[in-house]
């Protein structure tokens, strides 16, 4: 009897342990989401965006039926967004959105019918856009662009016929667009990017049914890509996807939702210092790909995209340092 109870009292022990083991890793689980205001216009997918002064931009994109040329703006401080000038090139679906000295600039993309090449400039103080010379690359949709120390890039991508590699500058300055050499990575398209201290990463992204898994760090100075710790290289990482969204924010990086098989709610944090992944909360609402992102590197958002034949209006805002509140 005596042999009985210590094993029912080493038995209540180990279960109160487990338990109370399992309620801190709950308590620890980091990443919060909070639900910000709904989009004004029409739910959509492949949108354009950048960010510019605090504001969010976003255009164009696809609705289910419709290609797109409205231009929005969203508040970031306000929680609202205002209609703004109307993309003046052809509507269109997987275009290319940077920002550059605080000019706006959407480009290349998909009309339903063909690839493109053709850009526009936008001008945030007389709400107004420009032509500028077309992509130097030739027609593609689901490319990658950014803009960093002055200059715009754009690289990657789908012609119609072939998944790229190339990377163009545009120096705004001489309205040039001219080819970089040395890019050691594979072909892609839907690939993404993030920017943490004037070096933008790249990595995901798909090419002949196959995802992605190389990384890559691109130094604006150099010009220099250099490859850094693959994707899925660690047994526990579940970075690889692609159609997802990249921001950064605090000096980390972050690749949220996208596809693998499926629409996703996944978001991993990356580490430039150490060079590695950790997941946290994943969104808290419907699984999407295609979406856009807002970041000004202290707050970030994740906005519209699609979930199967669902295009989506809603806009959420991480909080990645934040413990996981499940009544928000």
């Amino acid at each position: 009897m005596k042999n009985k109870l210590k094993v029912l009292l080493g038995l209540g022990v180990f279960i109160g342990l487990f338990v109370s083991c399992s309620s801190d890793d709950d308590d620890e689980e980091r990443g919060n989401w909070i639900e910000r205001s709904i989009f004004d216009g029409v739910p959509r997918s492949n949108a354009a965006s950048f960010v510019i002064d605090n504001l969010g931009y976003m255009g164009t994109g696809y609705d289910g039926d419709d290609y797109l040329n409205d231009f929005w703006q969203y508040n970031i401080e306000g929680n609202y967004w205002s209609q703004k000038a109307s993309f003046p090139g052809s509507a269109r679906s997987s275009a290319s959105g940077m920002e550059i000295d605080s000019d706006g600039y959407i480009g290349v993309g998909y009309d339903g019918l063909d690839e493109l090449s053709d850009f526009y400039k936008y001008d945030v103080a007389s709400n107004s856009w420009s032509q500028i010379a077309d992509f130097g690359g030739g027609v593609r949709r689901a490319a990658v662009s950014f803009g960093v120390n002055g200059n715009g890039y754009v690289g990657t991508g789908y012609d119609g016929d072939n998944d790229l590699k190339d990377f163009w500058k545009y120096t705004p300055g001489t309205d040039t667009w001219s080819e970089l050499v040395g890019f050691g990575g594979d072909k892609r398209r839907d690939a993404t990017t993030f920017t943490i201290d004037d070096k933008v990463y790249l990595g995901t992204g798909v090419s002949n049914g196959a995802y992605k898994t190389d990384f890559w760090v691109f130094d604006p100075t150099t010009e220099v890509w250099s490859s850094l710790t693959d994707l899925d290289d660690d047994d526990d990482y579940n970075v690889v996807r692609s159609n997802a969204v990249g921001f950064s924010m605090g000096g980390l990086g972050y690749i949220a939702t996208g596809y693998y098989g499926g629409a996703m709610t996944s978001i991993w944090e990356y580490d430039p210092i150490n060079d590695d992944w950790e997941e946290i909360t994943n969104l808290e609402a419907t699984a999407r790909q295609d979406a856009v992102a807002f970041s000004t590197g202290s707050r970030a958002f994740v906005s519209l995209g699609k979930t199967g034949t669902l295009y989506l209006d809603d806009t959420f805002e991480v909080f990645p340092q934040d413990d996981y509140d499940d009544e928000d």
